[in-house]
């Protein structure tokens, strides 16, 4: 008998693959290894059923991916929620930039949830809002209030989520909270260094209902840029799109060239100047890096 399923976990070289509200424990295929083929978590695939009442089988067949990474691991994301803290730690505008650019290169819709608004700084209080200016949904939400959980489970429905930022942010403090079955390690903030302890460490998709997952998955805080090409980035900016192609010259950089009408938006205060200085530190950045170096 031959299922369709989703896989939600890989461990060791056992694939765990969820359909129709079961888990079955699987093995790829040697297929997959002569075609140099890893399943990864968040893949659609067959499965061939070998023992019914002990959920065990193999995956016989990858369907097509809209998206994947290697690291972390994973594949057919639908949508990236952006986990930030208010205070301990700090914001960083910078690596949220570089999540949300990540992300729409990668065809993945963005949004931000904002935690521990039972904190406060003061560069968290102008966040909201540069992100809204930029098109983005942004929910405040406390994991230790608990405000803010219901917006935030209807933003996940019907959707593949993956939670991304930095640790001590609070991202395994919301999953616990977005369902009775998910129990996530969580750590806190060093006083030092101001950093989160990882508790992540390995990829799964935890089953929200139908057609409905979320992951807590180690290392999307540390996706880089460097697979995007710099004639590229502008179209991960979402607020730069509406003034591309109104520039004097074709191809402007928005970085130095006169008459750009991304500058113009700018001043006028169309665009967030944090976005713009991201955008151009990125830009820089891209520039010095060779076809060959990628």
């Amino acid at each position: 008998m031959i299922l369709t399923g989703t896989i939600v976990k890989a461990v060791s070289g056992f694939y765990y693959v969820e359909t129709n509200g079961s888990v079955y424990e699987c093995r790829a295929r040697g297929v997959f290894r002569n075609n140099k083929l890893t399943p990864l978590v968040g893949d659609h695939c067959e499965m061939e059923v070998l023992d019914n009442s002990e959920q065990k089988g193999n995956v016989v067949k990858l369907l097509e991916r809209k998206n994947a990474f290697v690291r972390p691991p994973v594949a057919n994301i639908d949508q990236m929620g952006i986990v930030f803290a208010a205070a301990a730690p700090d914001p960083i505008p910078f690596l949220i930039d570089k999540l949300t650019v990540v992300a729409e290169h990668h065809q993945i819709k963005p949004f931000l949830v904002m935690n521990k608004t039972d904190l406060s700084s003061e560069i968290a209080e102008q966040l909201p809002q540069t992100y809204q200016l930029a098109g983005y949904q942004v929910f405040c939400v406390s994991a230790v209030e608990g405000k803010g959980m219901e917006a935030l489970k209807e933003q996940l429905q019907n959707q593949v989520t993956v939670f991304a930022g930095c640790s001590g942010v609070g991202k395994s403090s919301l999953l616990n909270l977005l369902h009775d079955d998910i129990c996530l390690e969580t750590g806190g903030v060093s006083r030092k260094i101001q950093r989160g302890r990882h508790t992540t460490r390995t990829v799964e998709l935890f089953s929200l209902g139908s057609n409905t997952f979320v992951a807590d998955s180690p290392g999307f805080s540390n996706l880089d840029i460097q697979d995007i090409r710099v004639t590229e980035l502008e179209a991960c900016f979402p607020e730069l799109r509406e003034y591309i192609g109104n520039c004097r010259f074709r191809g402007c950089s928005h970085v130095s060239e006169p008459d750009c009408a991304v500058r113009a938006a700018l001043e006028q205060g169309q665009i967030a100047r944090s976005r713009y200085e991201s955008y151009v530190q990125m830009y820089q950045t891209l520039k010095e890096i060779k076809e060959w170096q990628r």
